[in-house]
């Protein structure tokens, strides 16, 4: 009997030693032994001394089935995601409903004061700078003067004089005057248009930075479902056509063959035997069980 069971328990023992100094072997040691000179053989581990191409290897296949354009399209653009992205919009709207900060205080919790006071100027500066553009290029002098013209005709036509034909009088004057009057108002808009503008624009902008996020959010349904599917759409448009752009800019595989090449061996053992312990330590009792399997055979031959 003793015969019969002292096989199975060397060969379990060999077997469990084996496999587990060979797993070793894998990562050390971390770098090459001499003894007077003369390397030690199965020094470096193996995985120290490929990990130059192991690190390449893992870069390229990173880059070409894992993070290229098709399987993240797939990824960022698929149903789940967008309908996450969705329902975030969906719950950002419900809280902000709440929320009774003013625009202003809400800028302060991503925006330093100065990125709030540069935003400000810079949007300001540029709606005045378009709608005086749009002023004094446009003919609203011309608009003008002909409304007034037209008002005072029709008065005049429905007064007691009109009745004489007194608008008939005055129609040759209404047209010189409204040529008149159109050119002041061109020459008032040209050189006092951007003043006039930007008043009402600095009062405006001042009126929406104190409003609150609750007013902003309530009672303005249409606009923020447009604005949802405008940031839904972008976001589609920045994954179809800027993704591509960024993919071919972004050396992925570099990146990911720098970093492990950067990485100390003692660093990516850890981090290997953390992924994998249970499946490393299940090799090694595989060991113990096939030699207690190989003992046992021997013992019976």
């Amino acid at each position: 009997m003793l015969h019969y069971l002292i096989g199975p328990a060397v060969g379990a023992v060999i077997g469990y030693i084996t496999n587990d100094i060979a797993i070793r072997m894998l990562f050390r040691p971390h770098q090459a032994k001499y003894i007077l000179g003369v390397h030690v053989p199965f020094t470096p581990g193996i995985i120290p001394k490929e990990k130059a191409r192991i690190a390449g290897a893992i870069g390229k296949a990173v880059s070409e089935n894992l993070m290229n354009r098709e399987v993240l399209e797939n990824s960022l653009l698929s149903d789940d995601m967008m309908s996450k992205l969705s329902n975030a919009i969906d719950e950002f709207v419900a809280t902000q409903s709440k929320n009774e900060e003013t625009i202003e205080e809400f800028a302060r919790h991503y925006l330093t004061e100065d990125d709030i006071a540069s935003m400000r100027t810079n949007v300001t500066d540029g709606v005045v700078k378009m709608i005086t553009g749009k002023l004094q290029d446009s003919q609203l002098g011309e608009s003008i003067a002909r409304m007034a013209t037209q008002h005072v005709m029709e008065k005049t036509r429905k007064s007691i004089a009109g009745k004489f034909g007194a608008d008939m009088l005055l129609q040759p004057i209404a047209q010189l005057v409204e040529g008149i009057l159109a050119k002041h108002i061109n020459e008032i808009l040209h050189n006092n248009s951007q003043q006039m503008v930007e008043g009402l624009v600095h009062d405006e902008s001042e009126q929406l930075l104190s409003m609150t996020m609750r007013d902003l959010m309530t009672g303005h349904d249409d606009q923020v479902a447009q604005i949802k599917g405008g940031i839904l759409n972008a976001y589609r448009v920045i994954i179809t056509e800027h993704l591509p752009r960024i993919l071919q800019d972004i050396d992925i595989s570099g990146i990911i063959e720098n970093r492990i090449n950067e990485m100390e061996m003692a660093e990516a053992e850890a981090i290997i035997l953390d992924v994998m312990k249970k499946e490393l330590r299940a090799i090694v009792w595989l060991g113990a069980l096939l030699g207690s399997i190989m003992g046992t055979i021997t013992s019976i031959i």
